[in-house]
């Protein structure tokens, strides 16, 4: 049998399970927060008064922040390339409505909250420009993304796993920063999101784990080419207006790394994590290939932290266009 099939068997495999991941992962359309729950209420009397102190208090928040959060917001308003691309994955129809099409569904629909809570504090704040914003969005939608899994059901739910607990530490870190700031509703916010992207993190790596119990050799094989070809953000595509391809992304980085929203470091303790997370050093029945790709997994954390104490991010802020230092 093909390696292709035998990732066909096993997602179907585990299929059977997905009602009772959406169960344990996943809330309630009527029970989970929605936008409106944190933001000021434009059917109450004191809607304008709420919007002048949203922005007021927002007033103290510094420029590198403003960027990291305006990349945040983009990256989670660019979930139709995300569904999409998940939708392909080997094992996962849509067509045929099977239980994996109803998970992605369903993880799209808690996503989608975030992008919209963000968008919407960003607009009402008025420190950013939101015509360029929602341009670099339209852009980031219209050129996809690369993430070098292929519809390869193994690799994807690798960078899944990674790429939730790497939101997590990005939107936690900003609750945390507007919180110093004196923005506690902002820091709620963000918390809330946070706190969503742990759970997915959570769900994804149940997938990753169930797997390792039937494949444990191709798994393995799958988790060390992805960490080989380094993970790549959901956002390596960013632009802003009349520029090129990722020309914004590694400055948005710069922006995150300077503010600790999201650093070298993170990436490294992340793959730890997972490494701890699914017992990569227990895992018995390897063949010779998969032995010495956990042997390569192994070392890979001290390794890349070596390379990350060499980094130098720049002092001076990139100027987005998104974010104006007069607005501020």
């Amino acid at each position: 049998m093909s390696i292709k099939n035998i990732r066909l068997e096993v997602m179907q495999f585990l299929e059977k399970n997905v009602t009772g991941y959406m169960d344990q992962y996943l809330i309630p359309v009527e029970q989970i927060w929605q936008p409106s729950d944190f933001l000021p209420n434009s059917e109450g009397d004191n809607f304008l008064e709420e919007v002048k102190e949203l922005r007021e208090i927002s007033k103290d928040l510094p420029y590198d922040f403003w960027v990291a959060m305006v990349g945040d917001m983009i990256t989670e308003e660019a979930l139709p390339t995300y569904e999409n691309w998940l939708m392909e994955v080997e094992g996962v129809d849509n067509e045929e409505r099977n239980g994996w099409s109803a998970w992605v569904r369903q993880w799209t629909g808690e996503e989608n909250r975030h992008g919209d809570l963000l968008n919407k504090y960003l607009y009402l704040s008025g420190r950013v420009n939101m015509r360029e914003i929602e341009m670099t969005t339209q852009h980031l939608i219209n050129d996809g993304f690369d993430i070098g899994t292929g519809r390869d059901p193994y690799k994807n739910f690798v960078y899944t796993s990674f790429q939730e607990l790497a939101t997590y530490v990005s939107h936690n870190r900003v609750s945390q920063l507007a919180k110093n700031y004196g923005d506690k509703k902002l820091s709620k916010m963000c918390k809330m999101i946070a706190g969503d992207e742990m759970r997915h993190h959570h769900a994804y790596s149940h997938f990753v784990s169930e797997i390792f119990k039937v494949d444990p050799s191709e798994m393995m094989l799958a988790f060390q080419y992805m960490m080989k070809a380094k993970i790549v953000m959901p956002a390596h595509f960013l632009r802003e207006s009349g520029q090129k391809i990722s020309s914004a992304f590694e400055l948005f980085s710069d922006s995150a790394q300077r503010i600790g929203v999201y650093t070298a470091n993170d990436y490294v303790e992340i793959m730890q994590k997972l490494i701890d997370k699914w017992e990569i050093e227990k895992i018995s029945g390897l063949t010779d290939e998969a032995e010495k790709a956990r042997d390569y997994l192994m070392k890979l954390p001290a390794r890349m932290a070596r390379i990350s104490e060499r980094l130098v991010i720049p002092k001076e802020s990139h100027i987005f266009k998104w974010v104006e230092p007069a607005r501020l």
